[in-house]
């Protein structure tokens, strides 16, 4: 079963790293560990090294999440910060399926959340679809701002 990276939320600044190399491996098959070390200009024992102490320096994490083509480095050093992190909206219109993805994360954070209080899920999952359904929330009500003025869709 393949891992649905959109939803995928980092504990630790090691996961983070291992999961943005896991990424750019699942996404690109011909992707190595050292063909990444390659692209970011270092050695492949230090690739090594910063994803297994999780001390990679600051000024590489760009260079890292450019190689592998994901933000997980920069979304967990903000929301460990206790920031909300949102992708830009581009002011388009949201489509049935987006609104469906929308109300059922919200049921599926609320049922977590009727779940923590009996005891019946972990602190760290109901947190995880927590901050899902607030990112999303954060999305569409940014969406909802910006559709006045839309801006260009140069990614599709």
């Amino acid at each position: 079963m393949r891992r649905n990276w959109k939803k995928e939320r980092f504990n630790s600044l090691t996961d983070a790293l291992r999961g943005c190399t896991e990424y750019a491996m699942d996404k690109d098959a011909g992707l190595s560990q050292s063909r990444i070390a390659d692209r970011m200009g270092i050695s492949l024992d230090s690739h090594y090294k910063y994803l297994s102490t999780g001390r990679l320096p600051a000024i590489l994490i760009p260079t890292l999440e450019m190689a592998c083509g994901n933000h997980f480095v920069s979304t967990w050093l903000a929301t460990n910060a206790g920031k909300l992190v949102i992708d830009r909206p581009k002011g388009r219109k949201a489509s049935d399926s987006d609104l469906v993805e929308f109300n059922t994360g919200f049921a599926k954070a609320l049922q977590m959340l009727g779940d923590f209080h009996q005891g019946k899920a972990s602190a760290q999952d109901t947190l995880a679809a927590l901050q899902r359904h607030l990112e999303a929330a954060a999305w569409h009500h940014a969406n909802v701002a910006q559709h006045a003025t839309p801006e260009l869709d140069f990614e599709a």
